[in-house]
């Protein structure tokens, strides 16, 4: 008797082994299986601070509704307090996809060597910053800068500060000594625009496309405000894409969101409106190399 139930025993035991087995094995398979496909992790985008809080913050919680309807992936907008501190969250891996000014691109770049740009507007290969004054202020000419007071946008900025201090050198004016004082550095393109119509500046720089966009929505006084001097064309804003976005969320991941970003705005006004265009389009990291090579000539990167 003691060796039939000894033998029962060991028979379940045996059995309970297996099964455990098997379900570890296809637990395994699942995981393996759902590693091109699928995952937990929350996809992160960010984007330059350049405008309005509340208004970027509406404008991207629609690009991740978005993103997150089309590939199937958990999407987060995690909103940045300044360009770096967006630059450092791509370098970190924990911003995946970022909505860069050309600058911050390069730096990031440069940062996550197998980041890629992606996706831009149609204006951005050909895009532009305006030089703005008071009316009556007496400036016409970016030589009639020469004395008087000047504010860029961020630091960081390829509109706000980089290409109109290219510009602003070939003309032979060095933003350093030939200001009354040092430039301001505003923090972002709309306050640049407020600054001037305020009488605290003189002058300044901003990004084209939100000058015409605050013209339209009389953001902007233009009786006090107008535009003196537009930059030639140079490459700007885009998607870049971490290089770990395929480990964390599949050989498929970066395809996808491509493809997503690509079929946007829609008829998403939230999206439209933030990033002022009926469309993206293709673009490679070679476009920015002009940036780069501005950003070394006036020591802003190494």
């Amino acid at each position: 008797m003691k060796k039939w139930l000894t033998g029962i025993i060991l028979f379940m035991l045996v059995f309970s082994l297996a099964a455990c087995g098997q379900t570890e094995d296809k637990a395994n398979e699942e995981k393996e299986g759902n590693k091109d496909t699928k995952t937990e992790e929350v996809f992160k985008i960010g984007a330059i601070p350049d405008q309005n809080a509340a208004f970027l913050q509406t404008g991207m919680d629609a690009v991740a509704k978005q993103l997150s309807d089309e590939t199937g992936m958990k999407v987060e907008f995690v909103p940045s307090v300044d360009y770096a501190a967006l630059v450092t969250g791509f370098q970190r891996g924990e911003i995946h996809l970022a909505w860069f000014g050309g600058l911050t691109s390069v730096q990031a770049r440069n940062l996550v060597p197998e980041a890629e740009s992606i996706v831009q507007r149609p204006r951005d290969a050909e895009f532009k910053s305006v030089f703005i004054t008071q009316e009556g202020s007496g400036i016409n000419t970016l030589a009639d800068l020469k004395g008087k007071s000047f504010t860029f946008g961020s630091e960081s900025s390829t509109s706000g500060h980089l290409m109109p201090r290219y510009f602003l050198n070939e003309e032979g004016i060095d933003p350093n000594t030939d200001f009354n004082g040092k430039p301001n550095f505003s923090g972002s393109h709309d306050t640049t625009y407020k600054l001037i119509e305020s009488g605290s500046y003189q002058a300044g720089a901003l990004n084209i496309s939100v000058w015409e966009a605050a013209v339209k929505e009389g953001k902007v006084d233009t009786s006090k405000v107008k535009v003196f001097y537009t930059t030639p064309d140079y490459y700007d804003y885009n998607w870049t894409i971490n290089s770990n976005v395929e480990e964390v969320f599949g050989k498929d991941a970066k395809q996808k969101v491509k493809d997503s970003l690509l079929s946007m705005p829609g008829d998403t006004k939230e999206i439209s409106d933030l990033f002022q265009t009926d469309k993206f389009i293709e673009t490679k990291n070679d476009n920015y190399e002009k940036i780069e090579k501005v950003a070394k000539e006036l020591e802003i990167i190494k």
